[in-house]
């Protein structure tokens, strides 16, 4: 049983790094998951798989240890969060970017609207290397308040 374990992590971990290798920034996210389901798998395998009795006072002995169980668990949710975060920013990148090819988007991921290729960013979510407006008038009036609140203080 733990040869068919060793072998499903080490084709988990596998196609998550030949996923992570790749240019596609859903297939990053994806390979993520695998490599993350891979270390979970190996935890709970390493800690052995016996066939005892689970961790309750109400069942006789020997008890199976709950902390790799208590691990893999905590691992999950926070493996489930981690993803959700990064699919959403992919989601976004491609909006702003027009394309999800992790090589191509560069430092900056405003396009410009005179771009040979022709494609451009969703008008819609402007980049915020491109504001709407200048912001200089609202920053002095914020800073004359922040001086008049500070001579009150005094």
């Amino acid at each position: 049983m733990e040869t068919l374990f060793a072998v499903l992590v080490g084709l988990l971990v596998a196609a998550g790094v030949f996923l992570l290798l790749s240019r596609t920034i859903i297939r990053v996210v994806l390979g993520l998951a695998f490599v993350a389901y891979g270390v979970n798998l190996a935890i709970l395998t390493v800690a052995g798989l016996r066939d005892e009795s689970p961790p309750l006072l109400t069942l006789e002995g020997p008890y199976v240890d709950p902390l790799p169980q208590a691990l893999v668990l905590t691992a999950i949710v926070i493996g489930f969060g981690t993803t959700a975060l990064l699919l959403t920013v992919a989601l976004r990148a491609y909006q702003v970017a027009g394309h999800d090819d992790v090589a191509a988007f560069g430092d900056n991921l405003a396009r410009n609207p005179d771009a040979p290729d022709g494609q451009h960013a969703d008008p819609e979510h402007l980049s915020p290397d491109l504001p709407e407006a200048d912001h200089a008038d609202d920053t002095a009036v914020q800073m004359a308040e922040f001086e008049r609140l500070r001579r009150l203080t005094r």
